[in-house]
């Protein structure tokens, strides 16, 4: 019996079989040597990265690839000094050209025929298409510049073209930071009233000796000095809507006249010896407590129940911290625009510090965070060490003593990620009990939101 015929033979793969299979792969796969040098380079992965195999081949793949974790938590040398696999771990690459590129990556120890480890083998899919498709699904998470998943300001999203279509006035209450002036423009800007002026007012940013003459304006010679007369910024809202934000601020006397203005619809300027037709739509905000004041007679009755018509309140953001990561993106896309500079977002590693803070400033605070990381960092992704110092010192998640268990933090967290928070799907991606991921995430400190994908409800 000649070797043509002989069965072994038949079974037994050649290096063109299985240089055959590998050339039918859509995903880039290549192998290194123990030194982590390529030896193997499919056509997938050359029209990805735009190398061919001759320019790769003894190559280190850092030197190739140049991913966001090349420097010191590579995937490969992890598995190459541990034996164990990586599996589904979202970076970024480079290409020849320096275009970079979204990729999704699998590492496996490579064995010989005795089960020796003689290098490593990685595959990586380009996530380009998935990328748009995912940029497309964020877009719906963002309505009226207003950017939430969670489930508390979603209810809000979804009512505020039925309050915008009435003409009464809205009270929105909310810690400082929340976000209520964008959404008091979003009433604005969905209301009848879009094409007049929307006229923000910080009723505690200016002295009590100003406030009224800012809101209703004076005549020429109401005072000394007053050589002319000034509108005030009822007169420049005519038509429009006027934001009253801090209303809590006011002095009593100013809230008798914006009482009256409330109720009969006109206003005097100082000076003026007839009323002016109020034309305007009012809507308030404070962060404090007006029941209180109320009770404690520093805010007036009447005045708190003519506001307080329809009430708005935004939740802080440590209570809806699912929109923190939709939040941090879309504040780097917005800097990346102002400063272009390419910035596409953050390490794991640094998302999670983000997802352990408190936010006691909400969304005006993460968005100083954002700022201050954006500009420490020099390109590709944003990393722990670019966050604020007092961050990263008020974040539970513990120093990591190497890459190697970076790198597993970071594993961790785009695992969660991608299963919506659930932490049984992500044990799932990750090949690992359910029981070993919740040990992790408590050594880690890795803080999760308060609703999930671990239910439905």
């Amino acid at each position: 019996m000649n070797d043509s015929t002989n069965p072994q033979s038949i079974i037994q793969p050649s290096q063109e079989r299985f240089e055959a299979v590998l050339s039918s792969i859509s995903d880039g796969v290549f192998t290194v040597d123990q030194e982590g040098r390529i030896a193997c380079f499919n056509r997938a992965a050359q029209e990805i990265t735009g190398f061919t195999f001759e320019e790769v081949l003894g190559r280190p793949c850092r030197e190739i690839f140049r991913s966001d974790i090349c420097p010191d938590a590579c995937a490969l040398k992890y598995t190459l000094e541990t034996g164990k696999p990586v599996r589904n771990l979202a970076v970024t690459i480079k290409t020849k050209e320096g275009r970079e590129v979204p990729v999704s990556i699998s590492t496996a120890p490579l064995l010989d025929k005795n089960g020796r480890k003689v290098g490593g083998v990685e595959t990586f899919r380009d996530l380009r298409p998935l990328e748009s498709l995912r940029k497309k699904l964020e877009q719906a998470y963002t309505r009226h510049d207003i950017v939430a998943k969670s489930k508390t300001m979603t209810l809000i999203l979804d009512k505020l073209e039925t309050v915008a279509a009435a003409d009464s006035t809205v009270l929105i209450t909310g810690e400082s930071g929340t976000g209520k002036e964008l959404v008091a423009r979003a009433v604005h800007s969905l209301s009848n009233r879009a094409g007049k002026p929307f006229v923000p007012v910080n009723c505690g940013g200016l002295p009590e000796t100003l406030i009224e003459s800012e809101l209703f304006g004076y005549e020429k010679g109401a005072f000394t000095g007053a050589d002319k007369p000034k509108p005030g910024r009822f007169r420049l809202a005519q038509g429009g809507t006027i934001f009253l934000d801090e209303i809590g601020d006011l002095a009593p006397g100013v809230q008798a006249k914006l009482l009256r203005v409330l109720q009969e619809k006109v206003y005097e300027p100082l000076g003026g010896v007839r009323p002016v037709p109020a034309n305007v739509r009012v809507l308030t905000a404070t962060h404090r407590d007006l029941r209180g004041m109320v009770q404690e007679e520093t805010f007036r009755q009447d005045l708190y129940y003519r506001i307080n018509v329809i009430e708005i309140n935004l939740p802080p953001l440590r209570e809806r911290m699912e929109d923190v990561p939709l939040l941090a993106k879309k504040f780097v896309a917005d800097l990346a625009q102002e400063q272009a500079k390419d910035i596409q977002g953050f390490t794991p590693g640094a998302l999670a510090r983000l997802m352990a803070y408190d936010y006691p400033g909400n969304i005006r605070e993460l968005r100083n965070i954002v700022e201050h990381g954006f500009v420490l960092c020099p390109g590709g992704l944003i990393r722990t060490e670019h966050l604020p110092a007092d961050l990263n010192a008020s974040c539970p998640s513990p120093p990591m003593k190497n890459g190697l268990e970076e790198f597993e933090q970071e594993r961790i967290i785009t695992a969660l990620r991608n299963n919506n928070w659930n932490r049984l799907g992500a044990a799932r991606e990750l090949g690992i009990h359910k029981t070993t991921l919740f040990r992790k995430i408590k050594r880690y400190g890795i803080r999760l939101p308060e609703k999930d994908g671990r239910s439905k409800k």
